[in-house]
């Protein structure tokens, strides 16, 4: 991937780089502080080591999750019960199990209420529909308000 000189963004290399980045410009330039913040999620489960887009973008959901919850608080917090599943279960049947609650998860309503939906795990199963079952699909989809996505080769 090519680094854009113009993009400071583009040049952070670790969570702790992006943390402070964002810090830094927070006051001058929102916007640019929340894109700091974003690639700082990217980067942590980058170094997880995710065996597929689709296990990264869950990896990120979690690492979202924590962070806006950590701002929400004012204190570093742990996603305590997922973390559990995911090890246990592995990452793609941990997000399943979360969708296809009946209820919404505290993840996903901290991370709407926080305008970051996008990084929510439903938003994960809508673009990866192949990935999960048909119930995970239509289940993400009822929750966003989405149309559910057409894709051939649905589990």
């Amino acid at each position: 991937m090519a680094v854009d000189d113009d993009d400071p963004i583009a040049k952070l290399r670790s969570p702790e780089g992006a943390k402070q980045f964002a810090a830094n410009v927070a006051r001058r330039d929102p916007e640019l502080a929340k894109r700091a913040t974003r690639r700082g999620v990217e980067l942590q489960a980058l170094a997880k080591g995710a065996s597929s887009q689709v296990e990264l973008e869950c990896l990120e959901a979690v690492y979202a999750y924590e962070l806006a919850m950590s701002q929400r608080d004012g204190k570093t917090k742990r996603a305590s019960r997922t973390w559990p599943m995911i090890e246990r279960d592995g990452i793609l049947p941990a997000v399943e199990h979360i969708v296809t609650k009946p209820e919404p998860s505290i993840g996903y309503t901290t991370l709407v209420q926080m305008g970051i939906e996008d990084k929510a795990f439903e938003a994960v199963v809508l673009r990866h529909p192949s990935h999960f079952s048909a119930k995970a699909v239509s289940s993400a989809s009822a929750r966003l308000g989405t149309p559910q996505p057409i894709s051939k080769d649905k589990k």
